[in-house]
């Protein structure tokens, strides 16, 4: 199990930096820059209550909002319903690794899903959505722009996964609702979120070993975890999305980066998005 990190290799608390994690080079792994784009919608856009992906795999329907106001009382009133506490499985036979790449124009997206035997790490399944963004390019509400892309991708799939792993983050948000717990939430899975860099929160320098972690405190709350997945690599930020549990969703991170600091879920889904985008018609 993962342990903190030693005293020796701890350095003074960090703050978190910008709103959504810009990916470094890492094997050609590097994540796509999300700008600023249009307001049409991607994938099956949801009018009012419509359950775009929900009404199949059991959560609660996505809503569409208006404008930010709106956006914000949805945050609000769907927080309170996510699961912190899982613990979420244990034994996963499938992962799903969820992704989303932007034209450099900002008004395409395409929103990748790769299903991955959790045994092998081998894909199983995949799916991809292209699309306009389906919200304004707004701090904190990420989630908005791409559920939608992201919940047609998931509706595509021929096998349902046991758990999502989410480029982004879940429960280290500023109103502690990130992409990985508002797509939990809506599809009924269990998920967590995967970031390359913080979005919130402080942190000590965690141990140089694999498996070593630390807390990422906000307000003085525990959000998440800064773990090492590769000795001398920089750390990944770790939290949990719905009906995981923060020790299970650090075990299930572990389990998916045998080789490189990234779990394979994300780099396979970056990979299909960036082909998707790559070749649709401008």
């Amino acid at each position: 199990m993962p342990g903190q990190p030693a005293a020796g290799g701890q350095t003074p608390a960090k703050p978190a930096g910008g709103e959504r994690a810009a990916g470094e080079p890492e094997g050609g792994e590097q994540a796509a820059e999300k700008p600023s784009g249009g307001e049409q919608p991607a994938g099956k856009p949801s009018g009012g209550e419509e359950a775009a992906g929900g009404a199949t795999l059991g959560g609660v329907g996505y809503v569409r909002p208006a404008d930010v106001a709106e956006a914000l009382r949805v945050q609000e009133e769907l927080r309170s319903r996510v699961d912190l506490v899982g613990p979420g499985p244990t034994a996963p036979a499938t992962v799903a690794g969820l992704d989303v790449a932007y034209a450099e124009s900002g008004d395409r997206l395409a929103a990748a899903v790769t299903v991955l035997d959790a045994a092998t790490l081998a894909v199983v399944d995949e799916a991809v959505s292209v699309g306009r963004p389906a919200f304004g390019y707004v701090p904190g509400l990420f989630a908005f722009r791409e559920l939608p892309a992201l919940l047609d991708a998931l509706d595509r799939l021929a096998v349902r996964p046991d758990l999502l792993v989410c480029d982004g983050h879940g429960l280290a948000h500023p109103r502690r609702f990130g992409l990985a717990c508002h797509l939990g939430l809506v599809t009924g899975l269990p998920s967590l979120g995967v970031g390359k860099t913080p979005l919130v929160g402080e942190w000590v320098e965690p141990g140089p070993r694999r498996g070593d972690w630390s807390p990422l405190r906000d307000g003085g709350a525990v959000v998440g975890r800064v773990l090492r997945t590769r000795d001398g690599v920089k750390p990944v930020f770790v939290s949990v999305g719905h009906r995981m549990s923060l020790d299970n969703a650090t075990h299930r991170v572990l389990a998916l980066t045998p080789r490189y600091r990234l779990p394979e879920t994300t780099r396979t889904a970056d990979r299909l998005c960036r082909r998707a985008l790559a070749a649709a018609p401008a």
